[in-house]
């Protein structure tokens, strides 16, 4: 009920408001983000491992750094749920943990920062130190209508900074470069760029590559890079970490001893070993352009089969349906097409649209794609009946999530709790 009448009110009514929420905040607060250096990072994948490595790297640096990301806020050591499907918290509730981060006496804030965080005006009367874009691509058009206008929504976020990170690989660069204010700095694998990474090895065990950057002119100094991050979406993501700390003045060297011992975000490449004799990974992947990425890494070093589940949420994006089918129906041996937070749609008519895109390319029903609606029993397929020794199950569109939304209300889920019992029954048997 409250869903549907919310649904009734303008974009303009809303945006009002959540603006008021924030002023109101900022006052109640004393304009908390004035006392730090706030760090917001956006862009359409990559923001979570993005915020964790810069937090990461600042606080081993000896820094004294707070974050706040879509899976947890860390102010400190002390971590803070900040809610369900939620990733840039209400605007009352960004100025109050601002307000903690400055009485934690933390010099940086790490905010990761939705396109509707920023439309809304969620982040409203938060003044960002800087501004980080991981990258642009297609992913809620359902609210902004046009790329134009998620685009102009992302780049809000440079505004008023002293440095703009960008992504010189990015269809989004040349468009960005020239907005906002301050600094620009720029990081990529292919095109010129101040941060380049190179001599890349993307191995499954311990990936590395170096990074050379100009921080003088005609001055050339690279560093090398070892990880356990896999795949060439995660050197971006290291790239504009890094790039970021070492413009604000933290050494190349202590930045690269951090990336190693970096661990990873849970829910995002996130392997899962009960003893089984075949690789089993959870990721956030959820937009055609992540999606494809994450499955050409695990390609990149599968023995066997590449099996994908994944799903479409609803009430959200309906135009990437049919192409996230056919990325996976092209690039996984095989797919299936199950829920993931359906909303106030129907799970069968979801999977029915990311069907028509695996037919599109080939797709064979029950030979190379699956359509089961309960997510448990497509996981519980993918791992007990299709998956054998040397194969890798990927389980995407949920990560580190803890609840699925069906018909607008919440309800207790985890992908990594129904993955793990799968392997103990199947390895039981």
């Amino acid at each position: 009920m409250f869903t549907t009448l919310k649904k009734l009110v303008p974009e303009p009514v809303k945006n009002s408001y959540h603006r008021s929420q924030a002023l109101f905040g900022a006052l109640i607060f004393w304009f908390p983000s004035q006392k730090i250096k706030v760090i917001g990072v956006t862009g359409t994948d990559g923001k979570t491992t993005t915020v964790h490595l810069l937090h990461h790297i600042l606080s081993e640096a000896g820094e004294s750094a707070s974050m706040v990301s879509t899976v947890e806020a860390k102010i400190g050591k002390v971590s803070v749920d900040t809610g369900l499907h939620v990733t840039t918290p209400q605007p009352f509730k960004v100025q109050s943990l601002l307000k903690k981060i400055v009485k934690a006496g933390n010099e940086y804030a790490v905010l990761e920062t939705t396109s509707h965080g920023l439309a809304q005006g969620r982040v409203a009367f938060v003044k960002f130190f800087a501004g980080v874009v991981t990258n642009i691509t297609h992913e809620h058009l359902d609210y902004h209508k046009t790329y134009d206008n998620y685009l102009a929504a992302k780049a809000k976020i440079l505004q008023g900074v002293k440095f703009r990170i960008l992504n010189a690989d990015d269809a989004s660069y040349e468009k960005l470069k020239d907005q906002g204010s301050g600094q620009l700095v720029s990081y990529g694998i292919r095109n010129n760029a101040q941060f380049l990474a190179r001599r890349l090895k993307l191995l499954k065990k311990e990936p590395e590559f170096e990074i050379h950057f100009f921080l003088r002119k005609n001055h050339r100094e690279k560093v090398k890079i070892k990880t356990i991050l896999l795949g060439d979406c995660n050197v971006y993501n290291i790239l504009a970490a890094f790039a970021a700390v070492v413009t604000l003045g933290i050494s190349a060297e202590k930045a690269a001893e951090a990336i190693a011992t970096f661990k990873g975000v849970p829910g995002r490449m996130q392997f899962i070993d009960e003893g089984q004799k075949f690789d089993c990974v959870i990721d956030f992947a959820h937009t055609p352009a992540s999606l494809g990425a994450a499955l050409k890494t695990l390609n990149s070093f599968k023995k066997g089969k590449l099996i994908a589940v994944f799903g479409c949420a609803g009430e959200r994006d309906v135009a990437k349906r049919p192409t996230m089918g056919e990325i996976s129906t092209k690039l996984a041996d095989s797919s299936i097409f199950t829920a993931e937070d359906p909303r106030g749609e129907k799970v069968n008519d979801i999977i029915e649209q990311i069907t028509q895109g695996a037919l599109r390319v080939g797709g064979i029903p029950n030979r190379t794609f699956w359509k089961i609606a309960d997510r448990a029993e497509a996981i519980n397929t993918a791992i007990q009946t299709l998956a054998s020794d040397g194969d890798i199950v990927a389980i995407f569109g949920k990560g580190h999530e803890k609840s699925m939304n069906i018909g607008g209300k919440e309800y207790p889920w985890s992908d990594e709790v129904v993955a793990r019992n799968a392997l103990k029954l199947k390895l039981a048997k």
